[in-house]
């Protein structure tokens, strides 16, 4: 606690030479201060829910605290609860169970109204936090504000037993419950509540399919950007929780009955360090155990009361503009596991199907995993020599094949305003893939785009002053395009130098390859679509609620 009063103190004397801003919200006076590299002002950590406790950590977030005075917005580096998975979590972060905070960034500037974005970070939904990465840049040249923030991971966001103690969603609930806040107090900030964007990235982009088809977040926002993550894959949300549930405690050392008693009690008792600690990245199915799921009606408000394939086919959704994008390589996002599964995957191919498909047996799974195999791999054996039949296997079923179902469920389903796009600028800052000499855009390329600075493959920052001036005019070209969808729900306006584009049709039109330059294509065909759409016909199994007997 010394250390956190000496921190906080340090950081008043240092901003008490910037500038500031004073803004009164719902819960009392904030100050904010200016970022002087950029000229924008910046409110950290202020809390916009609170954390329920004890027996109650499973549940929806409360109110939001409120104080006298003012509130000293300066950033603290609180973060939800997680484990460092990948090594990019600072040592002077802080992990609190109180983590409902939000980052606010706004331009300077006398103009009210101004166009919202909340960006959900990414992170499979286990790690991750609000200002991993910025946008500082991008709310100074577009005259947008930029709202981020933590919300509940792993099993303390998305533990989903449907029984009152976890019904399920916690943190789907946080980003509820962060643009309710938008909606109520962004006014204050020069903001319009009226008109805000969802923004966000890998799990980050499956929030904002899921937001866009949550009865809980209509009218809470405008439009959508989903950038290298979709709500409808295997991975989105969980096909059966309680055998999550139940395996996921056996990694934490459960040794009880299968009773849903017993195992909320198990849940209810861990300390948080030990609750979200468990390595859940290395499936070989692509399944994860803790994300949002298919609730069971308890009688209270409900984030999904179904499948997000069964909301899209009925077409029971508000259909808000929609940006989709995903990279060339998404599937070298998987290369790094690549060493640990080079045996099994020669030996046990059928392991490596996506979890949204069910047999009837043993020989029936054994059949399409060798059908799948040789449509990838052919008689070849399946190692650094075809690495990039790898990249392609898991680029379809990681991201491009349910994003491209995805987008033809809403086509279907009558809506008119969807802009779909493949981006696939690399340059020498660009790492190679692993095993290889190649280079590709990769998972989130096109988030980091617009970004601040530069980020490789395992997304460590770089300063943008030392990029090459080619990656610069993407960088800004990427953020022209993204802000002028944010303001109008238009990628490109009707005045720019670049193809007009128009959003998708049935036919599938309009579809737009970003590299160097913007190319459009008047079709867009995919033969591997066609080949996995024949097998989901017959073999898909959509995620249900929990089922307590």
């Amino acid at each position: 606690m010394r250390s956190i009063l000496f921190l906080c103190n340090f950081f008043l004397a240092v901003f008490c030479e910037l500038r500031s801003q004073t803004v009164r919200i719902s819960q009392g006076s904030v100050r904010g201060y200016e970022d002087p590299e950029e000229g924008i002002f910046i409110f950290y950590n202020v809390p916009y829910a609170t954390t329920p406790k004890g027996p109650n950590k499973f549940k929806a977030p409360l109110p939001a605290p409120v104080w006298n005075g003012t509130f000293e917005a300066i950033n603290r580096q609180i973060v939800c609860p997680q484990s460092d998975l990948i090594g990019i979590l600072p040592e002077y972060k802080i992990k609190d169970e109180e983590c409902l905070v939000a980052n606010i960034y706004v331009p300077d500037t006398k103009e009210d109204n101004l166009p919202v974005v909340v960006y959900i970070h990414g992170g499979a939904f286990v790690f991750g936090w609000g200002d991993l990465f910025t946008f500082r840049k991008f709310v100074r040249n577009q005259n947008i504000i930029v709202v981020s923030f933590n919300y509940r991971l792993s099993a303390h966001g998305f533990l989903c037993l449907g029984t009152e103690d976890a019904p399920g969603n916690a943190g789907m609930k946080d980003q509820i419950a962060l643009l309710r806040w938008v909606k109520n107090n962004i006014k204050n900030f020069g903001g319009n509540p009226d008109d805000v964007t969802i923004h966000g990235c890998s799990a980050g982009a499956t929030s904002v399919d899921l937001l866009v088809l949550s009865k809980m977040a209509k009218g809470l926002f405008k439009r959508g950007v989903a950038d290298s993550g979709i709500g409808i894959a295997s991975y989105a949300v969980q096909l059966n929780p309680i055998d999550n549930a139940k395996k996921y405690a056996k990694f934490l050392g459960y040794k009880g009955n299968d009773d849903i008693s017993s195992l909320t009690s198990f849940y209810k008792s861990l300390p948080y360090e030990k609750l979200n600690s468990v390595q859940v990245m290395t499936n070989t199915d692509y399944s994860l155990y803790m994300t949002p799921c298919v609730e069971r009606d308890l009688g209270e408000e409900m984030f999904l009361d179904d499948s997000p394939y069964n909301i899209l086919k009925n077409g029971s959704y508000i259909k808000v503009p929609m940006l989709y994008g995903f990279s060339e390589m998404e599937g070298s996002f998987r290369l790094p596991q690549f060493h640990l599964w080079e045996r099994e995957i020669n030996a046990n191919f059928s392991n490596f199907l996506p979890l949204d498909l069910e047999f009837k047996n043993f020989s029936e799974k054994e059949l399409i995993a060798n059908k799948v195999k040789n449509y990838y791999f052919g008689d070849k054996t399946i190692g650094r020599e075809t690495i990039f039949n790898f990249v392609n296997f898991s680029t379809d079923i990681f991201i491009t094949y349910n994003m491209i179902k995805q987008v033809k469920l809403h086509l279907e389903a009558g809506h008119d305003q969807i802009y779909f796009y493949e981006y696939v600028y690399s340059d020498n800052a660009t790492d190679n893939s692993p095993f290889t000499e190649v280079r590709g855009a990769s998972h989130c390329s096109q988030t980091f785009a617009v970004m601040d600075g530069f980020y490789n493959f395992v997304s460590i920052p770089y300063d943008e002053k030392l990029i090459p001036n080619e990656m610069i005019g993407i960088k800004e070209m990427m953020r022209k395009i993204y802000g002028n969808f944010m303001k109008t729900g238009r990628p490109i306006g009707t005045d720019s130098d670049l193809p007009q584009w128009t959003p998708m049709s049935c036919e599938w039109s309009e579809f737009m390859t970003i590299n160097r330059t913007v190319q459009l294509r008047k079709s867009f065909t995919s033969e591997s679509t066609s080949f996995w759409d024949k097998i989901y016909e017959i073999y898909f199994k959509g995620p249900k609620p929990p089922q307590i007997d």
